[in-house]
């Protein structure tokens, strides 16, 4: 598809960030789905740098949970909701086999639109066993079925190269309203370097673009809150060097 993206609005971002100032806790929860797991093996590992926030696996980090080993993960998100200790009420329920919760978190919704457009400045990971990755999720803080996804983008590290591939589109979940529609897309640049993915969505339609031009159009689209996921993974038993990092420049998005 060679389609240029929509222009973005000329007011202000209804949010925004490129941490300059350090991480945002009234704008992140940097934790993984704490709910599922505990503390310790959610909290992200990150670095403020020049270039925005490095997201970093380390070489002690724990897995996310025992039952999923081997995989690590550091992430940012804008909101979290569960429901009570051994109950299977939480956002992201992704597993096939279920999920549990073990951590009762309190709901907070820092920024979870229904419909709208965001702006991703990222640099993926080249490194051993990675996976780069933003989502849309839907909270499930009012219904169980608001669990959607719009897969912005999945990036393996072994992708990465002067044509990189990328997975993007929408996943259903426990939503009947929306059906899974994934694919591989091609980019035509080293995702390793600085750029920036956008996604529009409402009215029954889901775009999807990177730099500029669209990749994807899809005619279907949650309604329902949504927040914002961006992690870093690793997956597979730990080898090569550590940290293993990749940079997250910039977020903009509009309701």
């Amino acid at each position: 598809m060679d389609e240029t993206l929509a222009a973005a609005p000329p007011r202000s971002p209804d949010f925004s960030d490129d941490f300059r100032d350090g991480l945002d806790t009234e704008k992140w929860i940097p934790h993984y789905l704490p709910q599922w797991t505990v503390s310790e093996r959610s909290e992200a590992r990150y670095r403020i740098t020049e270039s925005g926030l490095e997201l970093r696996i380390d070489a002690e980090q724990l897995d996310w949970r025992e039952e999923d080993a081997p995989m690590r993960v550091s992430n940012l998100q804008t909101a979290v909701f569960s429901g009570a200790v051994g109950s299977m009420r939480g956002t992201h329920r992704h597993r096939a086999d279920g999920l549990e919760v073990r951590t009762a978190t309190p709901t907070r919704i820092l920024f979870a639109p229904s419909r709208g457009r965001v702006d991703l400045t990222v640099a993926a990971s080249t490194d051993d066993g990675c996976m780069l990755a933003a989502w849309l999720v839907g909270t499930e803080h009012l219904a169980e079925t608001d669990s959607g996804e719009i897969c912005i983008f999945e990036i393996d590290a072994d992708a990465v190269s002067a044509a990189t591939r990328a997975r993007t589109g929408i996943k259903a979940h426990h939503d009947p309203r929306l059906t899974t529609d994934m694919a591989e897309v091609v980019l035509p640049f080293d995702a390793s370097a600085p750029h920036t993915w956008t996604v529009i969505w409402g009215d029954g339609e889901t775009t999807i673009g990177c730099e500029g031009r669209v990749l994807r159009r899809m005619p279907q689209a949650p309604e329902y809150p949504m927040m914002l996921l961006i992690d870093l993974f690793e997956v597979g038993a730990p080898s090569g060097t550590y940290p293993k990092t990749a940079v997250i420049s910039e977020v903009r998005a509009w309701n």
